[in-house]
């Protein structure tokens, strides 16, 4: 009896284990996050050399609750210490409460040295609240991007209050092909032949907090 017991709690236990495993993994679904949601480690930043010497760059970038808290001044950009090509990028950004409707920041993705200026060569997902998701190519030629599409109109009806968490996600194929889904709906895409470099995040005189930054690679 005391045998049967013992082997129903270990049969009772491993089963435990295993659905936990499995939500685990059903929950990561491949991704990897790119900001531990503690501190900025990991990440680099830039700020504008001309900005206001009374502006303290230190408290540019803070971490509360899980969330990077951007003051939005000085102007510039903070952005990972590592490069990436083929993946799915997704973050969740707000603007708070009463924030205007042109509050503004910005993905950068395949960005390109040097990093010493606003802004560096790259595909931006723009992050203004009014058309966050249009691809603007920052430092390229017309003829380094194609296939420029931006649906203002879808945009608009997936669009959340301010003080309301959205989710964005950034695909970025092997082939150059960038597109941009918010909450759930493409709304861009564009084709360059910039395919490879560092992720950040832009510092544009609004306050904005970002999240759940995660990353996920293309097979």
């Amino acid at each position: 009896m005391l045998l049967k017991s013992l082997t129903l709690r270990f049969y009772a236990l491993s089963l435990g284990i295993m659905v936990a495993n499995s939500l685990a993994a059903a929950d990561n679904d491949g991704y990897t996050a790119i900001f531990n949601g503690k501190n900025m480690e990991g990440w680099k930043f830039f700020f504008d050399p001309k900005a206001p010497k009374d502006i303290d760059t230190s408290k540019n970038c803070t971490v509360k609750e899980g969330a990077i808290i951007c003051s939005g001044k000085p102007t510039g950009f903070f952005y990972t210490e590592k490069s990436f090509t083929n993946y799915v990028l997704e973050y969740e950004w707000r603007f708070p409460v009463g924030s205007k409707p042109e509050s503004n920041s910005g993905c950068l993705v395949h960005m390109q040295e040097p990093f010493n200026k606003n802004f560096p060569r790259s595909l931006e997902p723009q992050g203004r609240y009014l058309n966050h998701g249009k691809i603007f190519p920052i430092g390229l030629g017309k003829e380094e991007y194609s296939n420029l599409k931006f649906d203002q109109e879808l945009l608009t009806k997936q669009l959340k209050p301010m003080g309301e968490w959205s989710k964005t996600e950034v695909t970025c194929q092997a082939d150059g092909l960038v597109k941009v889904k918010v909450n759930g709906v493409q709304v861009s895409e564009c084709q360059s032949v910039l395919k490879s470099g560092p992720i950040g995040f832009q510092s544009e005189q609004s306050e904005v907090h970002f999240r759940n930054i995660r990353l996920k690679q293309l097979p």
